[in-house]
């Protein structure tokens, strides 16, 4: 019989063969994201991810043991072909569907020139994920202020406007990323790249499936 493994590239594997026990929600397989419907590239809500970043977050992962956390993961490796899907969508002023979850402070038109929306994306390179802390006795996410793609300052790293408890479980995501050799992007709380990304450069496209 041909491992599930055998679909994908090889360096890239699916990253709950790895870590069993990882909470996955494939938001843009599904229709809670930004753009209200699942995004081309994405055929199944399966985690796909370069295997040198699912060694470094398995290591996270027993850490977290300690602490009764458990990683929560919205994405991973994105197709090119998702990322193309996210431009026409942005540039359709008309649809606006999920605004006032997504975006409420941001002008659609203004999406391009203040970097929420890009032609390409280190997501497509295979080390870049989107992902949370949730409390390992519920399931709960830790509270970060601010949702998982949420276009706007509340989203920065240090933003101030939040309580204190919620910039110390920011605080402790990111702690903990950069331990396992991740580094973070200022303006999104819960992306993260790994330093030494085997791909760096490289666009994939192969579907999510």
């Amino acid at each position: 019989m041909i491992s599930q493994e055998a679909v994908l590239p090889e360096g890239f594997v699916f990253l709950e063969d790895i870590i069993p026990d990882i909470e996955v929600e494939l938001r843009y397989a599904g229709t809670n994201n930004f753009v209200g419907a699942a995004v081309d590239g994405y055929e199944a809500g399966k985690c796909v991810i370069s295997l040198d970043a699912a060694i470094a977050l398995r290591n996270l992962q027993e850490e977290l043991y300690n602490y009764n956390l458990c990683l929560k993961v919205f994405d991973a490796y994105r197709p090119q072909t998702a990322v193309d899907h996210f431009v026409r969508w942005a540039e359709d002023l008309n649809d606006t569907i999920n605004k006032q979850q997504f975006y409420p402070d941001v002008n659609k038109a203004h999406l391009f020139e203040e970097g929420y929306i890009a032609s390409s994306s280190r997501h497509s390179s295979g080390s870049t994920l989107d992902l949370t802390l949730v409390d390992g006795s519920n399931g709960i996410e830790l509270d970060m202020g601010s949702p998982w793609d949420y276009f706007g300052e509340r989203s920065w790293v240090d933003f101030e406007g939040i309580t204190e408890q919620q910039k110390a479980n920011r605080q402790l995501l990111q702690n903990l990323m950069a331990k396992h050799g991740f580094r973070n992007y200022p303006k999104e709380w819960w992306h993260f790249t790994l330093h030494q990304e085997p791909y760096a450069g490289q666009y994939f496209d192969f579907l999510v499936e």
